[in-house]
């Protein structure tokens, strides 16, 4: 498993409901699921250069 940096994230309610149900759809944790996006707007915006996203890959789908 890769080093994981560990912090406190704070939702609002709303939010972290349509969340959770998302990461159930997708059969995945939330903390999972919010690894996931946020791994995918990385690579989408460009900034994760191609050898970091191709070494991490798309193995949390």
């Amino acid at each position: 498993m890769p080093d994981k940096k560990k912090f406190a994230l704070r939702l609002n309610i709303e939010d972290s409901k349509a969340l959770e149900k998302w990461a159930a759809d997708e059969y995945r944790s939330l903390n999972g699921q919010i690894e996931y996006l946020l791994h995918q707007a990385l690579v989408e915006s460009g900034r994760l250069k191609k050898k970091d996203a191709k070494d991490k890959g798309n193995s949390k789908r």
